[in-house]
C-alpha cells in the first residue's frame, strides 16, 4: 500500500532508476536471491524484520575485508540490539502480539563492503522476473519471497552510514543510526530516511568550542582521520570557530585512512611548527588517537600537547592504554549517557551455550577470555590455552560497558516506538500486523519515526528534530593522573545547548591546577607590527617595519623621509649620515699620489724648460705651445684634488671649469702642432711656398680659440644651470637602512660629465687623425712621431675608462670607484703626454748637455719631394718666421 503522491518501489522499477537497480542486483552474490539465511549475518526470525549494521570487526589489511573482532564497539553493541528486541518482544504494551525479528550484517569498519552487505536489506523491494525459467516437469519455479526489512539500525561510522543511507533512501527505508555524528548527515534533502538519536558533530563542535573558550584558549590545532567523521567534525568546529571569533586555528591536520610508515610523526613535527598551540581538538579514530599519542610520547613531548577530544575518544580506555602520561589532562567530550544495568546482567550471563543466535560470540569468546575453542580438525598451537565454555564475563575478563550501548537500545526503541504508533493509527484493535503494514511503507515509517517523543534507556528523552538529529546533550570529562585517588576520567561539567564546566576541578600534567595557555600571538617586538590574519580577528603575525619604514601605531608602518632613516628600534626616524670622499680614503690615496706625482713632474719639466728656454732643444720643442700644453698637463693633474674636495658651490663651478680644462688645453696644442706638421708636409709636397698661420703667433692664436669653444661652453651651462651641491641619498641607499648614507656631491650627473669631456675628446680623435696622417715625416718635424704614440696610448686609456666608469653605475661604491676612475685616468693620460713628449727632452738638456746643440739646418726643400712644375724662390721667412725645424719654434 503506497500513500497518495508517493512512488512505491515497484513502481520505481519503471523509472529511470532501473539501471541502478539491475546494478545493484549484479553486485550481489549470484545465491544471495535464493537464500533464505545467508552467512556472515544474524537472522531472527519476526512479524517485522529490522535491519543491523555493526563494525564486528575492524578494517582488514590491504587485500583483506576484515581484521580482528571490535569487542567493544562490536560485539557489546550488537548484543545490545539483541537485548533491545528482547525487551521489546517481551514487552505486551509495545507492539503486542508482533514480533521483531532482525538481520544483522557486519560492516567490517569499511564502507564499500558496508554498502555490499545493505544490498540484502532492498532484496524484498526488487521483483524479478522468473517467467522463462521452469522446472524439469515445466512448472514455474516456488522461490521464496525475502522478508522485508523496515528499517535499519546502524550504522556506527559516519562514513558508512552515509554510504549506505545513499541506498537505503532509494528505497524509503528508514535508517536510525547510533554513532553517525558527522553534519553532512543532517542534510534532509540528500539523506531524507536518515535519522540519529545521538547529536551531530555540528553541536558537539560547539561544545568543544565552548570549552576551549571556557579555558582562556584563543589558539588551537585540529586533527582529524581521514573520512566524513573526523573530516566533517573538524570542518564544524572550525566554521564555528571563524563565525564565533576568539579562537585561531594553528593547524589543521588530516590523517589519512591508510598511514605511512611516520606518518604520525609529521603530525607531531606540524603540530610543533606552532609550538604555542598547545590545545589539539582531535577528532579522529581510537587507533589514530592512540598512534597521535604514541608520536607525542616519542617526541618527548609528554604534557606538552593539551588534548580535546570528540566522543569517538569519550572515556575509553583503549586509545590511551600504555600512554597515560601523554594523555593527563585531556578534556574528552561524550553523549550524555548512562550505564543500563539491565544490559550488564544480561551480557554477563551470556555464553557459548546460550547466545548461539550470534554467530560471531565464539570469537569474541577466544579473544575476550584468550583461549581457543576446538573444532574438528583444528589442532592448537603450542602455548595456545583451551577454553573450556566455563569462562564467564567479567568474573574471568575485564568488562566495562561500551559507551554507545544505551543509544543502540535508544535507536531499536525509537524505531519500536514508531511502528507502535504506526500501528495503533492504520490497523485500530487488530491483533499483529494488518494488511495495510503489509509491507510498511517506508515514507510513512519515516514519519512515525520523526513524531517519537520517548523516555529512553537512561532516562533522557529520545526524540528527533526536522532533520532527524538528537538534541544535543553531553557529559565532559578529563582524564587526571595526578593527585588523585582514583586515576582516570573525571566528569567536570556538562553541556546541553549551554556550558557548566567547573576548572576547579581540572588538573593538568604533574597535577597542576593552572589551565596552561594556548594562545594565538605573543606581543610584537619592538619595530614589528601586527598584521591581522584574514578571518580570524585574534591571530596576527608580527612583521618587522622593513627597509626605511618605522612603527607608526600597532598596526602600520610609515616610510622615513627621504632624507632620514628609521632608528634602531623603528620607533621613529633619525637623520641619514651624510659622507663624501675622504683623503684618507683608499679610493682618494691612489689619486692623490698619482696626481702629486705628475704636478712634481710637471713642475719639474716647466722649470727645466725656463732653466734652458734658449737652448736648441727648447726652442726646437715649439716653446709657445709647449708652455700651453705643460699648462694642460698641469691643471688635469690638478682637477684630482678639486673632484676629492669637498663638494660646495665654488667647488663645484671650479670643477665644472676645469675638468675639461686642462685637456682641452692640451689637446688643442698637440693638434695645432699636428696640424702644423701636415699643412707644411702636405703643402712641401707641391710647392716650397710655406703654407699660411704656422708662426707662433698664429699657433697660439688657433690654439686659444680651440681652448675658448670649450671655456664657452662651460659658461653657458654655469647660465642655464648654475653650480651647486646637494646631497643625493639615494645612490647609497640599500635595503639595510643601517647601511644608508647621503652622498655629498655636486651636482653633475653622468650626462653631464660625460659632455663636459665630449669636446676634449672630439679634438683627442681629431689629434689622433692628424698624427696618423703625419706618421710619415721627418722625425725631425716637431714631434710628430711621439704626438702619434702619446695619441694612441691616450686613445687605449680613454677606451678602457668607458666600461668601467659606466659598469659601476649599480655598484654601492659608485661615486668612489667612477671618481677613483676618471682622476686616475686623467693622470695617466696627463702622464702619457709628459712621459712622451717632455721627459725625453728634460732627460737630454740635464744629463747630456753636449746634445743639446745647434744642429745643422735642412730647408723644407730637402725635406720634401720636388714639386713637379716649377715654383719661384721663395724666401725662408713667412710671417717674419724662419722656416727650420729644429729650432724655428
Amino acid at each position: 500500500m503506497t500513500s497518495q503522491g508517493r512512488v512505491s518501489p515497484w513502481q520505481l522499477l519503471g523509472t529511470a532508476s532501473l539501471p541502478l537497480l539491475w546494478l545493484l542486483l549484479l553486485l550481489l552474490p549470484p545465491s544471495l536471491a535464493h537464500q533464505r539465511t545467508v552467512s556472515h549475518s544474524i537472522k531472527i526470525e519476526g512479524d517485522i524484520t529490522l535491519g543491523g549494521l555493526f563494525p564486528v570487526h575492524s578494517k582488514g589489511p590491504a587485500g583483506v575485508t576484515c581484521g580482528d573482532i571490535k569487542k567493544e564497539k562490536g560485539i557489546h553493541r550488537l548484543e545490545a540490539m539483541l537485548y533491545a528486541l528482547d525487551q521489546i518482544n517481551s514487552d505486551p504494551d509495545l507492539l503486542p502480539n508482533i514480533t521483531l525479528g532482525a538481520r544483522i550484517l557486519d560492516t567490517c569498519s569499511r564502507d564499500t563492503y558496508a554498502l555490499e552487505q545493505s544490498l540484502q536489506f532492498v532484496q524484498a523491494l526488487i521483483q524479478r522476473d522468473s517467467s522463462d525459467v521452469r522446472c524439469s516437469n515445466g512448472e514455474a519455479p516456488i522461490i521464496p519471497k525475502p522478508e522485508q526489512v523496515v528499517g535499519v539500525i546502524g550504522a556506527s561510522g559516519s562514513s558508512v552510514s552515509i554510504m549506505v543511507a545513499n541506498v537505503l533512501r532509494l528505497f524509503d527505508i528508514p535508517q536510525i543510526s547510533y554513532a553517525s555524528t558527522a553534519p553532512e548527515l543532517s542534510d534532509s534533502n540528500r539523506y531524507n530516511f536518515f535519522s540519529r538519536v545521538v547529536p551531530p558533530d555540528s553541536m558537539q563542535a560547539q561544545a568543544m568550542l565552548d570549552i576551549v573558550k571556557a579555558m582562556g584558549w584563543n589558539y588551537v590545532s585540529t586533527i582529524a582521520s581521514e573520512g566524513n567523521y573526523g573530516e566533517s567534525g573538524v570542518d564544524a568546529f572550525m566554521q564555528i570557530s571563524r563565525e564565533a571569533g576568539g579562537v585561531c586555528i594553528a593547524q589543521s591536520i588530516r590523517i589519512p585512512r591508510e598511514p605511512r610508515e611516520g606518518e604520525f610523526d609529521k603530525v607531531i613535527k606540524r603540530l610543533m611548527e606552532t609550538s604555542n598551540a598547545r590545545g589539539v581538538i582531535i577528532f579522529a579514530n581510537e587507533d589514530d588517537i592512540k598512534r597521535v599519542l604514541e608520536a607525542a610520547k616519542k617526541a618527548n613531548l609528554t604534557g606538552h600537547f593539551l588534548f580535546v577530544g570528540s566522543d569517538s575518544w569519550g572515556s575509553k580506555i583503549s586509545p590511551i592504554l600504555n600512554q597515560e602520561d601523554v594523555a593527563e589532562g585531556a578534556v574528552t567530550i561524550l553523549p550524555k549517557r548512562a550505564s543500563i544495568d539491565g544490559f550488564d546482567d544480561y551480557f554477563m550471563t551470556r555464553s557459548l551455550e546460550n547466545n548461539r543466535r550470534n554467530i560471531w560470540f565464539a570469537e569474541f569468546w577466544e579473544e575476550d577470555f584468550r583461549c581457543k575453542l576446538t573444532r574438528p580438525g583444528r589442532k592448537l598451537d603450542s602455548g595456545q590455552r583451551k577454553c573450556t565454555g566455563e569462562e564467564r564475563i567479567s568474573r574471568d575478563s575485564p568488562y566495562e560497558q561500551e559507551g554507545k550501548v544505551q543509544f543502540v537500545i535508544d535507536a531499536v526503541y525509537a524505531m519500536a516506538h514508531a511502528l507502535h504508533n504506526m500501528h495503533l493509527d492504520l490497523c485500530p484493535g487488530a491483533p499483529g500486523v494488518c494488511e495495510k503494514m503489509d509491507p510498511v511503507e517506508g515514507a510513512m515509517l519515516l514519519s512515525y519515526i520523526r513524531a517519537v517523543n520517548f523516555n529512553g534507556s537512561a532516562g533522557t528523552a529520545v526524540m528527533f528534530n526536522e532533520n532527524g538529529d538528537a538534541p544535543g546533550r553531553y557529559d565532559i570529562f578529563q582524564y587526571q593522573l595526578s593527585n588523585t585517588t582514583t586515576p582516570g576520567y573525571h566528569v567536570i561539567g556538562q553541556w546541553t545547548n549551554h556550558l557548566r564546566l567547573n576548572l576547579e576541578e581540572m588538573q593538568w600534567s604533574g597535577g597542576d591546577r593552572q589551565v596552561p595557555d594556548s594562545v594565538c600571538s605573543f606581543p610584537c617586538e619592538p619595530g614589528e607590527r601586527k598584521r591581522m590574519v584574514k578571518g580570524v580577528p585574534c591571530c596576527w603575525h608580527c612583521e618587522l617595519c622593513d627597509g626605511y619604514q618605522f612603527l607608526a601605531d600597532e598596526f602600520n608602518c610609515d616610510t622615513c623621509p627621504f632624507d632620514m632613516r628609521p632608528n634602531l628600534n623603528r620607533s621613529g626616524c633619525r637623520a641619514t649620515p651624510i659622507i663624501k670622499l675622504e683623503w684618507s680614503s683608499p679610493w682618494a690615496i691612489i689619486p692623490v699620489f698619482l696626481a702629486v706625482l705628475g704636478i712634481l713632474a710637471t713642475t719639474g719639466v716647466i722649470a727645466t724648460f725656463v732653466r734652458f728656454n734658449d737652448t736648441p732643444i727648447v726652442r726646437a720643442s715649439g716653446r709657445e705651445l709647449s708652455y700651453v700644453l705643460l699648462t694642460g698637463i698641469f691643471l688635469i693633474y690638478l682637477i684630482t684634488f678639486l673632484m676629492i674636495a669637498e663638494p660646495g658651490a665654488a667647488v663645484c663651478a671650479i670643477r665644472r671649469l676645469l675638468l675639461g680644462l686642462g685637456m682641452s688645453i692640451s689637446y688643442s696644442a698637440m693638434l695645432t702642432k699636428t696640424n702644423r706638421i701636415y699643412r707644411i708636409f702636405e703643402q712641401g709636397k707641391k710647392s716650397v711656398t710655406p703654407p699660411k698661420f704656422i708662426s707662433p703667433t698664429s699657433q697660439l692664436i688657433i690654439t686659444f680659440i680651440l681652448i675658448s669653444v670649450q671655456v664657452f661652453a662651460v659658461f653657458i651651462w654655469f647660465g642655464v644651470m648654475p653650480p651647486h651641491s646637494y646631497v643625493d641619498y639615494e645612490e647609497l641607499r640599500p635595503p639595510n637602512p643601517e647601511q644608508a648614507r647621503g652622498i655629498l656631491k655636486c651636482d653633475m650627473s653622468d650626462l653631464s660629465l660625460i659632455c663636459c669631456l665630449s669636446y676634449s675628446m672630439v679634438l683627442m680623435v681629431t689629434c689622433t687623425v692628424y698624427a696618423i696622417k703625419s706618421r710619415g715625416v721627418p722625425e725631425t718635424f716637431n714631434e710628430a712621431k711621439p704626438i702619434g704614440f702619446t695619441m694612441y696610448t691616450t686613445c687605449i686609456i680613454w677606451l678602457a675608462f668607458v666600461p668601467i666608469f659606466f659598469g659601476t653605475a649599480q655598484s654601492a661604491q659608485k661615486m668612489f670607484i667612477q671618481t677613483t676612475t676618471l682622476t686616475v685616468s686623467m693622470s695617466l693620460s696627463a702622464t702619457v703626454s709628459l712621459g712622451m713628449l717632455y721627459i725625453p727632452k728634460v732627460y737630454v738638456i740635464i744629463f747630456h748637455p753636449e746634445q743639446n746643440v745647434q744642429k745643422r739646418k735642412r730647408s723644407v726643400k730637402s725635406s720634401t719631394p720636388a714639386p713637379s712644375t716649377p715654383a719661384p724662390p721663395a724666401s725662408d721667412k713667412q710671417n717674419g718666421a724662419k722656416i727650420q725645424p729644429d729650432r724655428s719654434q
